[in-house]
């Protein structure tokens, strides 16, 4: 099918091996960075946090975070130029919101005048809410949309990608308390390029159900 976005899909694969001498340009890290921000969510809610490993130091600490399970993903943490990982606040309440709410009178979509009226849609998170105040079944969720829209942003970039579920969420809280206070990381993405050499993935052909196995219009 000649469509970029089906070129750029076709081509994506997950990388297995990072070659890492190669970095990831500022001026495609700016891109990155602002698709993640425009990524949306329900209700607007946006209840997240990405926190970017780049340096040497904190790419030592995502490699530790590997000590106790999933060592198969150990190796991209100092391999990949970076790694995102994709925090949810596991307690969403209408403080968080009230900040959505301001934003947005700020930026012209609501009128100062309709701010209480604007909270009307919170009454989703509130049906997501438990006894406890925990919304992290919700609040996860919303991190997998912004997931998804990142990595078809590197596929546009021509920039490899790996989701990394293999995480340790609750050494990460300990090894990245500071930046994590209030949220939690279930899934993360290596980003860079794939060592030519290594990666066999590469060199595999794209395997996918039949569309019409996948896809029912009725």
């Amino acid at each position: 099918m000649p469509h970029q976005i089906i070129t750029d899909l076709a081509k994506r694969y997950t990388t297995k091996h990072y070659d890492p001498t190669k970095r990831i340009s500022q001026e495609d890290l700016d891109v990155i960075y602002e698709a993640l921000r425009l990524s949306p969510s329900s209700i607007n809610s946006q209840p997240w946090k990405f926190i970017v490993i780049e340096s040497d130091e904190a790419k030592q600490r995502m490699h530790d975070s590997f000590a106790n399970k999933f060592q198969f993903n150990q190796k991209h943490a100092k391999a990949a130029s970076h790694i995102i990982l994709f925090a949810h606040k596991t307690h969403y309440t209408r403080e968080d919101f009230a900040k959505v709410v301001d934003k947005g009178i700020q930026d012209g979509r609501t009128q100062a005048e309709n701010r209480e009226q604007a909270f009307g849609s919170f009454a989703f998170a509130e049906m997501n809410t438990d006894k406890n105040g925990d919304t992290s079944h919700w609040t996860k969720a919303q991190t997998y949309i912004a997931l998804g829209n990142l990595m078809h942003t590197l596929a546009r970039l021509g920039i490899d990608s790996t989701p990394l579920e293999g995480v340790d969420h609750e050494l990460l809280s300990e090894i990245f308390k500071d930046e994590l206070e209030g949220y939690r990381c279930d899934v993360g993405l290596a980003m860079g390029y794939h060592h030519k050499n290594e990666d066999y993935n590469a060199a595999l052909p794209k395997s996918r159900l039949a569309l019409e196995n996948v896809v029912t219009v009725i």
